[in-house]
């Protein structure tokens, strides 16, 4: 996970709401459901052989580490404003790209909102990086782990 340190945290106003409903789920919801597990296993006696009580103390280790990652996320959040500058690439912009004919649309956000698989892409991947501040028309190379690639930017929005 991302660790913050005090670092400013890029997040759009989508991505702070859904960081606030999961901080409410796990605060309420799921440290009830693995206070319960624990207080059961304990129930089951000597703690040194009993696999329920380090699983659900384990749980609750990572569920607290879990919420103190989402609080401190919020805390130094700015939320971005999306869709300032038309025509140019940021943090907030919806980008078409274009490689070897194929188009894929992408939007930028922090890095704590990237999510490859929902095309979801960071300011601070290696294609973030070489298209922020970018315009329609204009072509990219892109060093990345499988090599450099070249894309073509269709569209801005």
């Amino acid at each position: 996970m991302v660790k913050t340190d005090d670092k400013q945290v890029l997040l759009t106003q989508e991505g702070y709401d859904k960081l606030e409903v999961e901080l409410k789920h796990l605060s309420t919801t799921r440290r009830k459901e693995v206070s319960d597990r624990l207080a059961e296993a304990i129930s089951y006696g000597d703690l040194s052989e009993n696999s329920e009580y380090d699983e659900a103390k384990n749980e609750q280790a990572f569920l607290e580490a879990r919420i103190s990652e989402i609080e401190e996320q919020l805390k130094n959040a700015t939320i971005i404003e999306e869709k300032k500058t038309k025509g140019v690439v940021q943090i907030g912009s919806t980008v078409t790209l274009s490689i070897n004919g194929d188009k894929t649309k992408y939007t930028i956000v922090g890095v704590t909102e990237s999510d490859p698989l929902d095309h979801k892409i960071s300011n601070e991947s290696p294609v973030g990086e070489a298209i922020i501040g970018k315009k329609k028309g204009e072509k990219v190379k892109v060093q990345a782990p499988g090599g450099e690639f070249e894309y073509v930017i269709e569209a801005v929005a």
